[in-house]
C-alpha cells in the first residue's frame, strides 16, 4: 500500500515486459486497491498494474464519488474526483516512468462508472477502457472527441443493479462521442464470471490491430470466440457469447456492497 504523495492509497506492480501498457484497475463499492489485481494479472501478464483506492466512504465503504441513492449519481462530486484521479493518473505516470502512453483502464461497477467518466471529461487521459457493468455516469456538453479510443463494455443480463438499458445507452453515448465500443452481454448478474475474463483476455489481445482496422477485427475477435454479431452500428458493435458463463472469482468476490 502507497501513497507516495499522489493523493490516493493505492498499489503498485512494475511491468516485467519493456514497453507494455499500463492498466489503471478500479474496484467496485466495497472494495480496494488489492480487489482487481490478480483480474489485471490475467488480462495482461507483464504489464504495469496502478490500482488506486476510492476516496468517498458510503457506510465505510470505499467509493470513488458520492451517490444520492442507488443508481442515482452526485454529478458535481462525480465531476470533482474524476478530475482529481486524472491529476493522480498523470502524477503516477511520471513518479513510475509509465511512459508515453495511457492506460487502459479495468473498471468494475462503480470504478468502472469513474472510468467512464474519465474518458468522458478527460480525454487523452485513458488510451482504453474495459467496464464491466458499468452505467451512464453523465452526459457532459459538448461530447469530448474521443476517435480511435477501443473500449469494451461487459454487461449481466440478470444483473439485479444495473438496468437493462444502461450498458446499451453508453455504449451510444461513447459511440456519438467516437470511441470504438464492443457491447458484450451475458447471462451473467452484477458480479463476475469466467467469461468476463475470457472476452476481456481477447480484447486486450486485440487491440492494436482493433484501432487499425475495427470492422474486420470485430469479426476476427467474434468469431475466435464463438459470438454471434447481433448489432453493428459505425461506432458500436454488440456481441453476445453463445454458452452460459462459469463463475469465477476475484481476489475479493462479489459481494453486497457492490453496486454503482
Amino acid at each position: 500500500m502507497s501513497d507516495a504523495g499522489l493523493g490516493f492509497v493505492h498499489r503498485f506492480r512494475p511491468g516485467t515486459i519493456p514497453g507494455a501498457t499500463p492498466l489503471l484497475l478500479l474496484h467496485g463499492t466495497g472494495g480496494n486497491e488489492d480487489d482487481l489485481l490478480s483480474l489485471g494479472e490475467a488480462l495482461a501478464p507483464g504489464a504495469p498494474l496502478l490500482s488506486p483506492r476510492g476516496k468517498v466512504l458510503e457506510n465505510g465503504m470505499p467509493r470513488f464519488f458520492r451517490r444520492l441513492a442507488e443508481g442515482v449519481f452526485d454529478l458535481e462530486d462525480l465531476r470533482v474526483r474524476a478530475s482529481e484521479l486524472a491529476e493522480f493518473l498523470a502524477a503516477a505516470r511520471k513518479a513510475y516512468d509509465l511512459g508515453e502512453t495511457p492506460p487502459i483502464a479495468v473498471g468494475y461497477s462503480n470504478g468502472a462508472n469513474i472510468a467512464g467518466a474519465l474518458l468522458l471529461l478527460h480525454p487523452g487521459s485513458l488510451s482504453g477502457a474495459l467496464l464491466l457493468r458499468p452505467m451512464v455516469p453523465l452526459v457532459p456538453e459538448p461530447l469530448p472527441a474521443l476517435d480511435g479510443v477501443p473500449v469494451l463494455i461487459a454487461a449481466g443480463r440478470n444483473d439485479p443493479i444495473v438496468p437493462a438499458s444502461q450498458p446499451r445507452a453508453l455504449a451510444d453515448l461513447l459511440g456519438s462521442a467516437g470511441a470504438d465500443v464492443t457491447l458484450h452481454g451475458s447471462n451473467a448478474s452484477h458480479g463476475l464470471t469466467r467469461e468476463d475474463l475470457e472476452v476481456g483476455e481477447r480484447w486486450m489481445h486485440t487491440m492494436a490491430a482493433h484501432r487499425a482496422n475495427p470492422l474486420r477485427d470485430f469479426f476476427s475477435y467474434a468469431g475466435s470466440r464463438s459470438f454471434a454479431l447481433v448489432h453493428m452500428s459505425p461506432r458500436v458493435a454488440v456481441a453476445r457469447r453463445l454458452a452460459p458463463p462459469a463463475h469465477f472469482t476475484c481476489r475479493r468476490a462479489p459481494g453486497a456492497g457492490d453496486s454503482s
